[in-house]
């Protein structure tokens, strides 16, 4: 979500000063109304990921969405294209049983898909059933299996995983503080741009959630209530992620800055805290 210049406040990127102490990329240059898709970002990280290597220095790449380091560090395969009709038969479907049952009807067959996909995403439920129906094959499985597009033992990963109530804690402040930030005025603007609502800039979290309070449908306590319910759900399902994807990564579990440079000094004892 930090790729959308649209979402400054809401998907918590980089300030200006703290751009400034180091060159960043791939933050900000895209535009809500352009959606962009795992393969598009690959393509633009990889060119970025070459440059930087051309330059000699050494590149971090940081982000919360294990589908998209799992791309990165393994390969995206080409999932076969779908018939209009078995994307009609889901989209059906879908609305016929309703959510809940559609994704457990997902679940026993593509469980990763269920885990990665955020409550209300009618659009990539819908996928994610219509390519096993057209495939035999888990939209998860697809995924998982092209062929790396780092070299083995060309990059170091380490996970964060926090104790779960000090993350919660954290995630429940830090949406507060992005209503005093202007996270209102920055989902006003996206509201009145009238844009199709599947674009993935407006399932940003807590962008539905003050949406409904604009619209005069909740209080403004109630959509943060609701906002920070999403997304400790999010932040649970990005451990079970890590947990089953990422199991051999070392993990950084302090809540802090301080202590987690600590910890990964202490696991990378070669380097210096210069």
């Amino acid at each position: 979500m930090q790729l959308y210049a649209d979402l400054a406040v809401l998907s918590a990127r980089p300030s200006p000063a703290e751009e400034a102490r180091a060159p960043h990329h791939l933050f900000g240059v895209a535009d809500a109304a352009d959606g962009w898709s795992v393969g598009r970002w690959l393509r633009a990280a990889t060119e970025v990921l070459a440059g930087i290597a051309a330059r000699g220095r050494p590149a971090i790449v940081v982000g919360g969405t294990g589908l998209y380091f799992n791309a990165l560090t393994q390969g995206l395969a080409d999932v076969p294209p779908v018939a209009a009709a078995v994307r009609a038969a889901a989209t059906a479907d879908h609305d016929r049983l309703g959510e809940a049952v559609f994704r457990e009807r997902l679940a026993g067959h593509d469980p990763a898909a269920t885990l990665r996909i955020e409550a209300g995403d009618r659009q990539r439920l819908i996928r994610a059933w219509a390519v096993f129906a057209a495939t035999g094959k888990a939209l998860s499985d697809w995924q998982a299996s092209g062929d790396p597009l780092l070299a083995p033992g060309s990059w170091r990963a380490i996970a964060l995983e926090p104790p779960r109530d000090a993350l919660y804690a954290r995630c429940d402040a830090r949406l507060a503080a992005m209503i005093d930030d202007g996270a209102l005025e920055e989902v006003s603007a996206l509201m009145a741009r009238g844009l199709d609502p599947d674009l993935p800039a407006l399932k940003a979290l807590g962008v539905r959630e003050l949406a409904a309070h604009l619209r005069g449908e909740t209080t403004l306590a109630e959509a943060l209530a609701a906002a920070q319910m999403q997304t400790r759900r999010y932040a649970k399902r990005q451990t079970t992620w890590m947990r089953g994807r990422m199991a051999d990564w070392p993990r950084l579990t302090e809540i802090d800055a301080g202590s987690q440079w600590r910890q990964f000094l202490a696991l990378n004892p070669g380097l210096t805290a210069s």
